[in-house]
């Protein structure tokens, strides 16, 4: 077993119990109560709040299948470019909009992952 992988699946479970319960009262409350944009904005936003739950808990299954089947990493590769690429794009997004990276727990919590993942990619190789 992959211990590292292993480390990456609890982590991605831990950003969607998070996006779930603690995103869900600061995030999608307010979201949905939010009477200056469209229902169409609103709507969409949402919609993309589920893509994002639904996302993180394949991470966790297909991180959680790389560790257990070394001859298959392929989903942990997807997996951690993906945690990589989100944490840029976590930084990148909160800068552009004048708010302070550090306040937003996806950015820690996907690079936890995609360096995780990076380790357990190469003990595995």
């Amino acid at each position: 077993m992959n211990n590292a992988l292993l480390a990456a699946a609890a982590l991605s479970l831990l950003t969607a119990g998070v996006h779930f319960f603690v995103g869900g009262v600061y995030i999608v409350r307010p979201l949905l109560a939010a009477s200056d944009i469209t229902p169409a904005s609103r709507c969409m936003n949402y919609f993309c709040w589920h893509i994002t739950s639904v996302l993180l808990v394949a991470q966790g299954i297909g991180f959680g299948w790389s560790a257990t089947h070394p001859d298959d990493l392929s989903l942990a590769v997807l997996f951690t470019g993906l945690s990589v690429v989100f944490a840029v794009l976590c930084a990148g997004v909160s800068l552009r909009l004048g708010i302070a990276p550090y306040k937003f727990p996806a950015l820690t919590l996907f690079a936890l992952t995609g360096v995780a993942g990076a380790a357990g990619l190469a003990l595995a190789g």
